[in-house]
This record gives structure tokens, sequence and C-alpha cells, in this order.
């Protein structure tokens, strides 16, 4: 009390500058951190948006009432139901990641972001999905992301943010649906068996056939290079008939019934052998023409 009765007018009039510099140095400057933006008002209106570092503000009439975090975020995983164009129905869940690029448009034109987005890509994914079948979803899941990301892009784009990433996490059917594709594909299953055994059978029929006709062509091959021989054989025995005449002949002939002989000569039991006077010619014969020979 003795220090407040103690200061005169001018004191007082020099401790509240004091006071209202300081208080004016404290709201006047802003240190926003990396990760954030802050949205500046004036009487109510957007007057700036201020970025990381050090900026400076008019004190009591500007403030901010928006810190805006600009890191990507992820929305909790959602699950939404959908229907195929070949009517089945499927379960989607999806993820996505977005980040706030614009915050003036974030905060005075959407309430609730993260709804928002989550609503945005539920209904992308039911149009999308209701113009494919069930196959197209499974097998070309990479082209139908793309275009749910193009399309949530563009919707989001007047709030101010930028979707970095969409994913179809996992595509589930109804019990009724599952068990008639798993029935569908045992169908297949069993169709592939029975035409990987025909064709079986029918590759060892093929190869039966070609065998039999190898077998033909050999049997055939061998019968024509033996008839070339005998051909040949007669082709000599003619020649040399027509060089030496009737001769050449006799001659053959007595040496085949000379060989004939010996054959008998050499049975079991044959201490004699009786001739016939037709062989004893044929000794004669054969004799005179080796003579000549």
């Amino acid at each position: 009390m003795y220090f407040l009765n103690s200061l005169t007018g001018s004191d007082i009039v020099m401790i509240a500058v004091a006071v209202l510099l300081i208080l004016s140095v404290f709201l006047g400057v802003r240190i926003v951190p990396q990760s954030e933006k802050h949205v500046v008002e004036r009487f109510g209106r957007l007057r700036a948006v201020l970025g990381p570092g050090i900026n400076f503000i008019v004190p009591f009439l500007d403030r901010v009432p928006h810190k805006i975090s600009i890191l990507e975020r992820q929305l909790p995983n959602a699950m939404q139901d959908a229907i195929t164009a070949d009517n089945v129905l499927v379960k989607v869940e999806t993820s996505v990641f977005y980040r706030i690029t614009e915050p003036e448009k974030t905060v005075y034109r959407i309430r609730d972001v993260d709804a928002a987005i989550a609503t945005t890509v539920a209904g992308i994914v039911r149009s999308e999905i209701g113009v494919i079948e069930l196959d197209e979803v499974q097998s070309n899941r990479a082209r139908l992301i793309e275009k749910v990301r193009e399309q949530v892009a563009v919707m989001v784009d007047d709030w101010g943010i930028e979707v970095t990433r969409a994913e179809i996490l996992d595509v589930n059917l109804d019990e009724a649906t599952r068990a008639a594709m798993l029935q569908q594909l045992n169908a297949e299953r069993a169709r592939r068996a029975q035409v990987t055994e025909a064709e079986g059978k029918k590759r060892a029929v093929e190869l039966a056939a070609e065998a039999q006709l190898f077998q033909a062509q050999k049997e055939a091959e061998a019968r024509r290079i033996s008839a070339d021989a005998e051909a040949y054989a007669t082709e000599v025995v003619a020649l040399a008939i027509a060089k030496n005449g009737l001769e050449a002949a006799q001659y053959q002939v007595a040496l085949k019934q000379v060989d004939a002989l010996a054959q008998v000569a050499k049975g079991e039991g044959k201490q004699t052998v009786i001739l016939p006077a037709a062989a004893l010619e044929a000794f004669t014969d054969a004799f005179q023409l080796l003579r000549k020979a």
C-alpha cells in the first residue's frame, strides 16, 4: 500500500503504457510451428493465413481462432456395402489418407472434414463398383483404386484438401455368395481334370497309332529291301546266263544238287548213301563245268 501511495499520476501512466506495450508485443507476434497454419480474422472476417515462422498481426484487432495442422492424416478404416453389375453384394473396406493444403477453405466451407471425406469415399466406391462385375473387382483392384482416388480428389478440392492415397483394403462376400463361388470353383476344377484326362487318353491313342504306323513303315521298308535284293540276285543270274549261256544255269543247278546230297549224307545213322543215276549225272555235270570254269 505504501508503494502504491508513493506513486504519482505520471508513474501510473508510464506503468500502464509499459504493460500495454508488453501486451501488444505478446498479442502481435505469432510464432507458427512448421506443421501448422494459423487462420487470422479481423472483426469476424478472414484477414490472412500465417505460415511457419514468426508472423505479426495487429493487436486487439486481429485474432487467431483456428490453428490447422497440415500433417497427413488417415481416416479410420471404413466398411461399406456395394452391389456389383452382376448383382453380387460385397462389403468393401477402404482407407483414405489426406492433408489440408488451404486451411481458409477447410475452415469456412466444411464443418466435419473426416465425416465428409468418409461419406464421399463411400459414395464413389459404391458408384464405381456398381458398373463392374465381381471378377473385375477382384482382378482390376489397382485400376479401381486409382479411379476412386481421382474422383475423391476432385470432390474434396473445394474444401482445400489433398487426398494423398485411397486404398481398397479388402472385398468381402456374404456367406451365400461365397458358398456359390466355392461350388463353381470346385466344378471348374473337376471340368479341368476331366479335360486333362481326356487329352491324356487322346494323346495315348495318337502315340499308339503313330507307333503302329512306324512299325508298318519299317516292315514295308524291310520287304522293299528284300525284294530289291531278290531282284538284284535275279538280275545277276540273268546277266550270267546272257553272258555264259545255258552252261551257267546248269552249273548253278548242279551245285545246288551237290549241296543237297551233302546234307543228306550228314544225317545220323546214315552210313550208306544210295545215289540215283540222276545224282551221278549231276556230279558229272558239276565237275565238267568246274573244269571249264
